[in-house]
């Protein structure tokens, strides 16, 4: 979550509980296909995939995209058994150990972010976020490249909710010259956090790389608050991920944001700081 990179999805979930989940919707919408006398082509044909496709939401060995899932139930009319089973099966996509994160992360007020590697995944164009992707190793496939980039974009949701969530981000400044996807495709993410930095639900901060007191030198981290009052954190390292309740540490990072905020540049002074980024290139 703190870099941007973790909330992939892979072919099918990563652990036992994504994979009932999945492969329980995959029987149901198996048995309503059969129940409606269409085979998979056909089916396929009606939904905008193939039948090896369907195959494979059926045998639980792919997560069908929202989408699909709509789409199914219209045709097979199932009366909203495929679609009350959506947000289980979506958050599938993500791994064991960031679903909990995705869960609250959607529903929070209030989220914040520091980055240090890359643009953080809520800011993400589907340009960046694709090349990310792409830079991952071992290499991924190309079906896989687009569910975790179709989950990734679905996350984006929580910036136009409403009400609206309050949303701070403080960023390195190295991020902004890296050039991931390529210059192009850097270009284009920067134009994006300049028309994101206007909504009035979010900040965005760049941290300068002369700055000589720097509270971030622990590396990345997530505060999430929910709705009914909870504070959370969240932290994440190479695929290896904690998310924190106990107040004595989120307490500890969130007085750690607090002065990486102090320290970072102002909201004006960091868009001012992309545009001249953007007048440069």
């Amino acid at each position: 979550m703190a870099n941007g990179e973790y909330e992939g999805a892979g072919d099918g979930p990563d652990d036992e509980g994504g994979t009932g989940v999945v492969t329980a919707f995959g029987r149901q919408l198996k048995l309503l296909r059969t129940r409606a006398g269409l085979d998979r082509s056909e089916f396929g044909s009606s939904t905008g995939y193939a039948a090896p496709t369907i195959a494979a939401f059926e045998q639980g060995r792919r997560i069908p995209p929202a989408r699909f899932i709509d789409r199914a139930d219209e045709v097979l009319d199932a009366g909203g058994v495929l679609k009350a089973l959506r947000e289980e099966v979506l958050r599938a996509q993500y791994p064991s150990y960031f679903r909990d994160a995705a869960r609250l992360e959607a529903g929070a007020v209030g989220v914040c972010v520091y980055a240090a590697h890359l643009v953080p995944g809520l800011l993400q164009t589907e340009d960046y976020a694709r090349a990310v992707f792409q830079w991952q190793r071992p290499l991924l496939e190309e079906d896989v490249i687009e569910q975790r980039l179709a989950a990734r974009m679905a996350r984006k949701e929580v910036l136009s909710r409403h009400p609206a969530p309050l949303l701070s981000f403080v960023i390195e400044e190295a991020v902004l010259y890296r050039t991931v996807g390529g210059s192009a495709v850097l270009d284009g993410q920067c134009d994006h956090l300049l028309d994101l930095g206007q909504a009035r639900n979010v900040e965005i901060q760049v941290m300068p790389t002369t700055c000589k007191d720097h509270a971030g030198l622990g590396g990345p981290f997530n505060l999430i608050q929910t709705e009914d009052g909870r504070r959370i954190a969240y932290t994440e390292v190479q695929d290896d991920s904690r998310l924190y309740t106990d107040r004595r540490k989120v307490h500890e990072l969130e007085a750690r944001y607090n002065l990486l905020r102090s320290q970072a540049l102002t909201p004006s002074e960091s868009l001012a700081f992309v545009e001249k980024l953007r007048g440069d290139a």
